[in-house]
């Protein structure tokens, strides 16, 4: 198991789960860290992360999606897969809530159901240095707060397919259609479609428009700043390195996948019901003479 206890309910959460995988007969483990947290909790054994991960059938996630994405570039590169249990605010990849540990049942049964995700990979180098990243949600190049705005030329095997000066680009697997493409106006995908979604992050253009490419796609990012400016390469919520005029950076599909567990059945479609339209609806309700 996996938590972040910054999150409110997330001990306890984590005790309650532990609790009912042991007493189905499942053999428990959490990151040797967190033996002093948990050293009450009778049943649970420590680990070293790496070996932990290596030898587990599933991570259990404990937290909100931010978990679940650190989670994911070790899970997928040993092919395991992930169970979300939600003690945050949106939770979109997370199967169970806080509220529904008793649904932890089915995961001893086999029954449910795993959502086969596909991930992307950014190239570029630092200092004549190649780096490579995995990303579950997405890679965004974007300029920092006290940065100029900058231009963005995007190509596909070698052809422009997008010019424009912003204060960045997004590229979003299906899975992260959700997070900050959604709120940059990109559209919502399901979640187990191969692509590559491109949004900007306030273009300065009247037709700036999302574009929905090919898993296969071969992207390259060339950036232009103007007076000592940079920007930022961000993977999964985390900035990674600074670039400046004219670095490049590659976005392919990655060769791994990740497998994420549903236990409650349409996970995704419930989220986007419940906690993008409901609150709509809640307020149209109230306001309706």
């Amino acid at each position: 198991m996996h938590p972040n206890l910054d999150k409110v309910n997330c001990y306890e959460s984590t005790c309650e789960a532990a609790a009912i995988l042991l007493g189905g007969g499942a053999q428990v483990c959490i990151n040797e860290s967190y033996r002093s947290v948990f050293s009450t909790q009778s049943g649970i054994c420590f680990v070293n992360e790496d070996e932990g991960i290596a030898s587990c059938d599933i991570i259990i996630a404990v937290g909100g999606d931010g978990t679940i994405l650190k989670c994911s570039k070790r899970a997928a590169r040993h092919g395991k897969p992930v169970l979300g249990i939600n003690c945050g605010r949106l939770g979109f990849m997370a199967s169970l809530e806080h509220t529904q540990l008793g649904k932890l049942e089915k995961l001893l049964n086999g029954d449910f159901s795993k959502s086969r995700r596909m991930m992307l990979e950014a190239k570029f180098s630092v200092q004549g240095k190649e780096k490579s990243y995995t990303a579950l949600n997405d890679i965004i190049i974007a300029k920092s707060d006290d940065c100029k705005i900058a231009d963005y030329k995007v190509s596909k095997k070698g052809r422009v397919i997008s010019s424009l000066r912003a204060d960045g680009v997004i590229f979003s697997t299906a899975t992260g259609a959700t997070a900050y493409s959604m709120s940059a106006g990109g559209p919502i995908i399901e979640p187990e479609m191969e692509c590559i979604e491109f949004s900007h992050v306030c273009a300065h253009s009247l037709f700036a428009r999302t574009m929905i490419l090919s898993a296969d796609s071969n992207i390259s990012v060339s950036v232009a700043t103007r007076d000592q400016s940079h920007v930022w390469v961000n993977i999964d919520g985390n900035n990674v390195a600074r670039l400046t005029d004219g670095d490049t950076v590659r976005v392919t599909r990655s060769k791994y996948y990740i497998d994420i567990i549903d236990i409650a059945g349409g996970s995704f479609f419930s989220s986007v019901h419940n906690k993008l339209m409901m609150p709509l609806k809640g307020t149209e309700e109230e306001e309706a003479p």
